[in-house]
């Protein structure tokens, strides 16, 4: 999940928003993108030689490093061939800057290569993230060495990254909603649990409305991590061999870290936010489902804070008969 591109040169595409932390179709079997290993390698609950060019210059690049002559002049000029794969990869989002659209070889099914904007804006300048085209997807598989990949099934699965992701981001803005102003107006929405935060963006209380008076966040960059699994699907995992009948055991398929810029009344704060994907049962239709959990790392007390309330919260709402007693006086 999470392969969003930058192009060189911002353009002014509005966003086509959707949303939902679950999806119905099937992504394929890893995020081979994620994946840091240079040379190919075989290959689904949260790309492109175009002129897709990374936004940052190659000296300002956390990989750059000057060269240790003391005589420039004599140094031949670097090759793309030359060049290590760090430096070839952009610092917003830890991948290729360009993978081709063209059509690869021995391909026999016509993919398409118009990208999506996603309704994710970015921190950097005024425009929203772009979703690989198919035809980038494909290529940046088969540049990963997933050569097995079916290219009738890219599409579906281009559809159901983008769906995904679109969830992720609905629910951080949700997140974002909640704590930009504060752990006091935090905790005033958290005591009352889930049901009525909900309760409360259908009333009005959602971005965009005359009530929000902080900016929406901005996804700032965003990281790949399927091989390393968070402290709490480590922990789950513990549980589900205790106790196989309550909790899962099979662990996350894919990990992110997304880092967002928060507009707090007092200025901006960058916020990094742990993304697992989870498989859940397949429907009744064979259609398999997909959960997302989302939730502020807890690189701060603040996010320490926060988790305890939004959880906490709904907890002792729910335990302490609250709901049943707001209804009553209803």
């Amino acid at each position: 999940m999470g392969w969003f591109w930058a192009d060189s040169q911002p353009k002014s595409t509005p966003a086509a928003p959707k949303s939902l932390a679950s999806s119905d179709a099937s992504p394929p079997p890893g995020c081979p993108m994620h994946e840091s290993n240079t040379t190919p390698a075989l290959s689904t609950q949260s790309a492109s030689e175009r002129s897709s060019a990374c936004p940052v210059r190659s000296t300002d690049s956390p990989f750059y490093a000057p060269p240790k002559s003391k005589s420039p002049e004599s140094q031949p000029p670097a090759t793309p061939e030359s060049r290590s794969t760090l430096s070839k990869l952009n610092p917003l989002n830890y991948m290729f800057t360009s993978i081709s659209q063209e059509r690869a070889p021995n391909q026999t099914v016509d993919l398409p290569v118009e990208r999506e904007v996603s309704s994710i804006p970015r921190s950097d300048v005024d425009e929203n993230w772009e979703y690989p085209s198919p035809q980038q997807m494909y290529n940046a598989m088969l540049r990963k060495g997933y050569t097995d990949t079916p290219q009738d099934a890219v599409e579906a699965m281009v559809a159901v990254h983008n769906f995904l992701n679109e969830g992720a981001w609905d629910e951080i803005v949700r997140w974002e909603r909640i704590f930009s102003k504060g752990l006091a107006q935090g905790w005033d929405k958290c005591r009352r649990g889930e049901e009525n935060i909900a309760i409360d963006e259908l009333r009005g209380e959602s971005v965009g409305s005359a009530k929000q008076d902080v900016a929406p966040p901005r996804l700032i960059r965003f990281k790949g991590r399927p091989q390393e699994l968070t402290p709490k699907a480590r922990i789950l995992q513990a549980l589900g061999w205790v106790y196989p009948s309550k909790f899962e055991t099979s662990p996350p398929f894919d990990r992110h870290d997304w880092f967002v810029m928060r507009q707090t009344p007092s200025g901006q704060k960058e916020i990094r936010y742990v993304i697992d994907y989870y498989s859940g049962p397949p429907e009744p239709t064979g259609e398999p489902v997909f959960y997302l959990d989302i939730r502020p790392a807890l690189d701060t007390p603040t996010a320490a804070v926060e988790r305890l309330m939004r959880w906490g919260g709904d907890v002792w709402w729910r335990a302490s008969g609250a709901s049943a007693r707001e209804n009553n006086r209803n």
